[in-house]
């Protein structure tokens, strides 16, 4: 059983989010959050309200938690690079959640910090006006259909052919090492991060990382 002291506000919503984050806002029922926390179907009324009202403070905790976004590194093209890694990270963490906040209306909220982060590198890497607002868009818009794609996959049934079956040297062109690199499935985190560095470093006018 949850004692008094730990059982209160703060620790309904953490299991909360947690129940949503790993299995779905379907699986988020007054009983078995109760049971979760070894506590009466009750007291969790007492401390929340209702699913609706508990829903809603989840939406609100996950715009929060997806505003704490810092820039990192030693150069404007570099400090983009390090949010739109950030967001990514983040994004993939809880995609459960952002359905919520996207259900509820509240995705450009959500997205805010991370695009006032971006807008502040491209400033300061001298781009302003249209240039600016297109930096900033087409990095979102990187990360977000990247987080799509990745979800797809991870989705989607077996392949028959698959990605091994497709790829051969005359499928290739003739270059062995090409064949043999798209008949590996692909790494996501070597892949965005090479994206994600192109595009910054072309759009930035500066090579990113570091």
């Amino acid at each position: 059983m949850t004692t008094h002291q730990q059982f209160s506000r703060e620790a309904v919503l953490t299991a909360a989010e947690e129940l949503v984050r790993t299995r779905g806002p379907q699986a988020l029922t007054m009983r078995r959050l109760a049971a979760e926390l070894g506590a009466a179907v009750t007291a969790i009324y007492w401390h929340v309200g209702n699913r609706e009202a508990l829903l809603d403070e989840l939406v609100q905790r996950t715009v929060r938690e997806m505003g704490q976004i810092r820039a990192r590194g030693a150069t404007p093209a570099a400090r983009a690079e390090s949010v739109a890694l950030a967001l990514r990270r983040k994004l993939r963490e809880r995609p459960h959640l952002i359905a919520l906040v996207h259900e509820r209306g509240l995705t450009e909220l959500m997205m805010l910090p991370a695009q006032r982060a971006l807008v502040h590198e491209a400033h300061a890497a001298g781009l302003r006006g249209e240039a600016a607002a297109q930096a900033v868009r087409a990095v979102q818009f990187q990360v977000v259909g990247f987080v799509l794609v990745e979800r797809n996959r991870e989705r989607a049934p077996r392949q028959q052919p698959g990605e091994p079956d497709l790829w051969d040297v005359e499928t290739a062109e003739q270059d062995p090492a090409l064949a043999a690199a798209l008949a590996r499935t692909p790494d996501p985190e070597r892949l965005f991060a090479a994206s994600i560095r192109a595009l910054v470093g072309s759009l930035w006018g500066a090579e990113a990382g570091g």
